[in-house]
């Protein structure tokens, strides 16, 4: 029996929940995005607005102590010292779409009714049919969108007018040099710069740890001004290099030796300063695999308008197309109030 229009709709509606929630694929091509997981989590809402999202930031002070005896003359500053960082917010994009052609080949037959009044009895395989066909081009859209907005999250929006500048385009290689990051000047502003560092030396071998040590001295730097990376990403050399200083030093864990008369010799997840340090296989697409970024998210983190985070649409058909549509979109920005707590490292 036919499906109306509205039946589709309510089943496509119902498929693209359970998707959404549940993720349930058997892909062989899906691989961990924990930044995005980690934005998506720390994502916080905002009304909307002309072109901007704005912070207030502040790196400098002007008034000071002044000692003074009877009736010295004594100053008065008047501070003048906030500064805005400016960060851009676009509208992102996602959208399927699905022929009558290809439902009526698929066994499936849409009665075209825009209110849905004609009901029909459906059988099981009816109801199985269409989940298996419309659950292939959901996986797509939001295992597609997923891709897109984590590559768009870690790159620096050079890659795209349109899409939101990315991590990249706050934590820098070289943030000393010339260039503005959300509209201020960083190498006229030593405090507005991010921490860096892509030549640690390793030409010593491992026994001598220099990366665990190099970031057992850098961290105080990170938290000198009061922030605190809670989200440590890094490429798979960069894992392995702390893996191997790790295993030079003998730092097994009680998990790491016999049990029940075998030997695991697996170690345990990587952690700093009680922050898992965790594998991004997308730094290893970006040819960063020596690289490990510190992340602030209390500092860094996106911003969404309200009601526009990956909200699901369901676009009416053209009256001179037989074609079935959906999409998610998403409205927002990546902001930042403080780079210092922030970091980029790798080994030369």
């Amino acid at each position: 029996m036919p499906f109306t229009a509205q039946e589709l709709q309510n089943i496509a509606n119902a498929a693209l929940d359970f998707h959404m929630e549940r993720g349930k694929v058997f892909s062989q091509t899906i691989q961990g995005k924990p930044l995005l997981s980690a934005m998506r989590n720390k994502s916080k809402p905002f009304p909307g607005g002309k072109d901007n999202l704005t912070v207030r930031v502040k790196g400098q002070y002007t008034t000071t102590i002044q000692g003074f005896e009877h009736d010295d003359q004594v100053t008065y500053a008047n501070p003048a010292n906030i500064k805005e960082a400016q960060y851009p917010w676009k509208l992102i994009h996602a959208g399927i779409k699905i022929t009558n052609h290809e439902l009526l080949k698929d066994g499936i037959s849409v009665v075209d009714s825009a209110d849905g009044d004609r009901k029909t009895e459906h059988t099981q395989r009816e109801k199985t049919v269409l989940a298996n066909l419309l659950d292939d081009k959901l996986e797509d859209m939001t295992e597609g969108s997923d891709r897109g907005m984590n590559d768009m999250f870690w790159k620096d929006g050079t890659q795209d007018a349109k899409q939101v500048p990315g991590i990249k385009s706050i934590i820098v290689d070289d943030p000393t040099a010339a260039g503005v990051v959300g509209g201020l000047e960083q190498s006229a502003n030593s405090w507005w710069r991010n921490r860096a560092n892509l030549t640690i030396n390793i030409s010593g071998g491992v026994s001598g740890q220099p990366v665990i040590n190099f970031l057992q001295n850098e961290m105080r730097q990170l938290v000198r001004y009061g922030g605190n990376p809670d989200l440590w990403l890094a490429g798979s050399d960069m894992m392995d290099q702390i893996e191997k200083e790790l295993r030079a030093n003998g730092n097994y864990t009680e998990t790491g030796w016999s049990d029940k008369g075998t030997i695991d010799f697996g170690m345990g997840d990587l952690a700093f300063k009680g922050k898992r340090i965790m594998y991004d296989p997308t730094l290893d697409d970006l040819a960063n695999t020596k690289r490990l970024y510190a992340i602030d998210t209390k500092c860094i983190y996106p911003m969404h308008v309200e009601g526009e985070d990956m909200k699901k649409h369901a676009p009416a058909r053209p009256e001179d197309r037989y074609v079935f549509y959906k999409a998610l979109t998403w409205v927002g920005g990546l902001v930042c109030k403080r780079r210092n707590s922030s970091a980029v490292y790798a080994f030369a």
